[in-house]
């Protein structure tokens, strides 16, 4: 194969593109771009399947296509296979080289089935439920589907009628008795996320029940809200299942115990627990192959969503369990075997990087595959040969690259919307790093404008991330994008403070308990060392934004370093630490943050606490907040709204009602950043 050009070059090519008389980037670019995702080898390494995102402005809605690359020819121009305008997402290749994928053309989400020869596509289940993810077995004759049922129905029947009944009832009202009653954005109905085991027929196609595996399991198989085929695999022989669940009863709201479970495919014996030990996160099972060794992460920590995640290897005949590159402070994010079963390969944030690397099984010798310092690996692809990824950065979106699995030069293979992004102007950026809480390091970003000129002052965007436990580094972001900011004129600062991800599992815990200490701190401290070190930021002109984490310390700002900015933009920012406990859903995120329940251990509570802090409030905030946000409700929003009105701040609301804790609408994003600028725009450049 010939290597077209590495990944590095591409980051400083999108590095250089700030040339004068070049167009800014802005939201309008941002949301029409098409996003490359899930890359698939196939079993003979020939092909490389992945699915692109293009939004439907009319629609107000992203819809994925499949797309084909050929490795076989060089420089082979990547094609479309799906149909245009219907979705169609999930590459999925089966051992005889035929392309399964999801699609909704039938009027909900079914499986189907595609011949790379030729021909229409084949619809393999026709279920009254849609599929929520799948998996093809090894020998091609079967599916693993994941379909959201009622656990005392016997039938899919039975919950698509009871679905229907609950619809056309003229009474709405829901009784609960016990946590969850609603999850991220959705309230619940009764129904569990359960896996099921699908013969295919002589047509290649699921005429039959599917047989239940999960059967027993008090909880989501996969997990909700974001679980998917990545939290349950078949063995390599094809008789068995194993697969993430939680079963926490009427603690669900509070633990995060998950456990992996085995299930033979027959049906002959009820699942069992391969992970009963361990109060934490267990998931992403990963099945040697040969069939020997279970592969996945593990957390420690009962109720801690943020500890590191372990690579443990089990042997699955014996039961004795080893951690895998013990020493490797790095918290992993997937995992896949090499074919040869001697390498485990994975990502993990890394210093404002998420790189991709592999993990030798015997030794445990850690080495990087991607090109060092080029940005974010979102997603890859294992075969025999060679590695394919998605990887993206502050100046370029995502695009798909090889890399030989032993390592080796990299090799762009997209090109995604080199036409659309043909003759704007991308702003340069660097990564910075000084003495923070405690003098210890911490690392951040700086953004110059686009079209930026030597010898001038420019306003300043300074964007805290959520999470806490995340990170804002060398990443292209569909939701906080630094070059929207740049493109409208400004230098963007952001610092990953004491809590981020990437620098160690220490520097992450050190914010539990301490989230307007230490971080605040960091903040404090790196702006003044941008200020210094970066002579065309103006620190007189410059906004504070966040969302989420981001959005409490956007609030703890305006009471604890309210003459640092000119204004605020709060994006569903916690308001209340106390209140927030009681109303969000999640609540081992709260418990552990703060040490234990706000009854028992309110002090912690108060300690950090925003709402304590109101009548210092005095710099203008823009609010913002989604209506399905369950995660951090919608009150919190109103509350802070409500203390600026009420002390006479300069302030704005924004309300999304239909967007839950991100905001995905291409019309919504559009209105967000419009209304975040013009906010900006009032208070930095009059």
């Amino acid at each position: 194969m010939k290597f077209i050009l590495t990944a590095l070059s591409v980051l400083l090519l999108s590095m250089d593109a700030d040339a004068a008389g070049q167009t800014p980037f802005t939201v309008h670019d941002l949301v029409m771009l098409e996003r490359v995702s899930d890359p698939r080898l196939s079993p003979d390494e020939r092909f490389v399947a992945y699915q692109l995102r293009e939004t439907d402005l009319a629609a107000n809605k992203g819809v994925h296509g499949l797309w084909l690359i050929d490795l076989s020819k060089k420089n082979s121009a990547p094609r479309k296979l799906s149909a245009p305008g219907v979705e169609s997402n999930t590459p999925r290749w089966s051992s005889d080289g035929r392309l399964y994928f999801f699609s909704n053309r039938s009027g909900s989400q079914q499986v189907w089935r595609m011949e790379l020869n030729g021909g229409d596509a084949q619809q393999v289940t026709r279920l009254p439920l849609d599929v929520s993810a799948f998996r093809i077995s090894p020998n091609g004759n079967a599916l693993l589907l994941a379909l959201d049922v009622f656990p005392d129905c016997k039938d899919l029947t039975c919950t698509r009628t009871r679905l229907d009944e609950k619809a056309a009832s003229k009474s709405s009202g829901q009784i609960h008795d016990r946590l969850f009653i609603r999850h991220w954005d959705t309230w619940k109905n009764g129904t569990r996320a359960q896996l099921f085991y699908a013969p295919l027929d002589s047509q290649g196609a699921v005429s039959s029940e599917p047989r239940l595996l999960s059967a027993g399991i008090d909880g989501d198989a996969p997990t909700k809200p974001f679980g998917g085929d990545e939290e349950f695999a078949f063995t390599p022989d094809g008789k068995y299942v194993i697969f993430t669940a939680r079963i926490a009863g009427k603690t669900e709201a509070w633990s995060t115990n998950t456990d992996l479970w085995r299930v033979p495919v027959d049906g002959s014996s009820k699942p069992e627990n391969l992970t009963p030990d361990n109060p934490g996160y267990d998931t992403g099972p990963a099945i040697s192959p040969d069939g020997r060794t279970l592969a996945y992460r593990s957390m420690k920590r009962a109720g801690f969503e943020a500890d590191q995640y372990r690579i443990l290897l089990k042997d699955l005949a014996t039961g004795a369990t080893r951690q895998l590159a013990a020493k490797w402070d790095s918290s992993a994010n997937s995992l896949q075997w090499s074919p040869d079963g001697r390498t485990l390969f994975v990502t993990a944030d890394e210093l404002g990087q998420t790189p991709l690397f592999a993990v030798n099984v015997k030794t445990g010798n850690v080495e990087s595959r991607s090109a060092p310092g080029a940005g974010s690996v979102a997603g890859f692809s294992v075969g025999q040969y060679f590695v394919i990824y998605a990887q993206d950065s502050l100046g370029a979106p995502a695009q798909l690259f090889s890399v030989p699995s032993k390592g080796g030069k990299t090799a762009q293979l997209t090109r995604h919307n080199a036409e659309r992004l043909a003759g704007i102007g991308f702003a340069t950026y660097e990564q910075f790093k000084f003495p923070g809480w405690n003098n210890e390091t911490v690392h951040g970003f700086v953004m110059k404008p686009a079209g930026f000129k030597p010898g001038g002052k420019s306003p300043v965007a300074f964007i805290v991330h959520g999470g806490p436990q995340g990170s804002m580094g060398n990443h292209w972001h569909y939701r906080w994008n630094p070059q929207t900011y740049a493109g409208a004129g400004y230098a963007v600062v952001f610092i990953d403070f004491h809590g981020s991800t990437g620098y160690g599992q220490a520097f992450t815990d050190s914010i539990s308990g301490d989230w307007g200490g230490k971080p605040l701190e960091d903040l404090q401290k790196g702006w003044a060392h941008a200020l210094k070190t970066f002579a065309y930021l103006d620190g007189s002109r410059a906004c504070a934004l966040g969302a989420s984490y981001g959005g409490y310390m956007m609030n703890w700002i305006e009471g604890n370093w309210p003459d640092a900015f000119k204004c605020i933009v709060n994006h569903d920012g916690i308001f209340d630490n106390r209140s927030m406990a009681y109303t969000t859903e999640e609540l081992w995120f709260d418990e552990w943050e703060f040490g234990g329940t706000p009854y028992d251990n309110p002090a912690n509570y108060e300690k950090h606490n925003p709402v304590n802090h109101v009548a210092k409030w005095e710099t203008p905030m823009l609010v913002i907040h989604g209506g399905l946000d369950y995660r951090v409700p919608l009150e919190q929003g109103i509350a802070a709204f409500t203390a600026l009105q009420r002390r006479g701040i300069e302030s704005r609301f924004l309300h999304l009602p239909n967007e839950n804790h991100w905001v995905l609408k291409p019309h919504n994003s559009i209105q967000w950043h419009e209304t975040v600028q013009d906010w900006l725009k009032r208070w930095l450049q009059n």
